[in-house]
């Protein structure tokens, strides 16, 4: 116990792929435009959380930061996070109409660790046209401690992202 009082977040669920996925992650048909515009209508952004079964820092971020009521409150009530298998076979519909497992999905953004959370414009309409190198607006590749990993959300809900880097974001936060 790491001695933490008051209310704790929910408890994540051991799905049948070996992932823990939290109770709040988005229920999704796997396709990825519909997926960020129902984050829109809801006033929300848009994340994908890539995992794999036995990731030690998958397991981390699921016990020990998602288990912190400020950082679970923050990302529930501003983001839809959808979770995906790095090595997983599940057909994704891509932004641009492409459907691939979700294995090719991961390959053709470059995700090779996990965890790794990526970000997204606001709009799905502009990604269509967009490379998929150029779809993020933010991407945290492996995992982060507690507070840069809440820093990380807030970064990309403040859309800081448009005007400095995440490293100079962090290091303009009060200590």
């Amino acid at each position: 116990m790491l001695g933490i009082t008051g209310s704790r977040a929910e408890e994540p669920i051991l799905t049948d792929d070996g992932l823990y996925k939290q109770p709040w992650f988005v229920e999704s048909f796997l396709d990825l435009s519909d997926d960020l515009e129902g984050a829109h209508k809801e006033g929300k952004r848009f994340a994908i959380m890539w995992e794999l079964k036995g990731c030690p820092y998958c397991k981390e971020t699921h016990f020990v930061n998602f288990a912190q009521p400020r950082i679970s409150g923050y990302i529930k009530a501003n983001f839809e996070v959808l979770q995906l298998n790095i090595i997983g076979s599940r057909k994704v519909t891509d932004f641009d109409g492409t459907s691939l497992s979700e294995k090719e999905l991961a390959a053709r953004y470059g995700v090779r660790f996990t965890p790794t959370f990526q970000f997204f414009g606001e709009r799905a309409g502009p990604l269509k046209v967009l490379a998929p190198a150029k779809r993020e607006v933010a991407r945290a590749p492996g995992y982060l401690r507690p507070d840069d990993f809440l820093a990380m959300f807030r970064y990309v809900r403040e859309k800081a992202y448009e005007s400095k880097s995440f490293r100079d974001y962090v290091k303009s936060l009060p200590s």
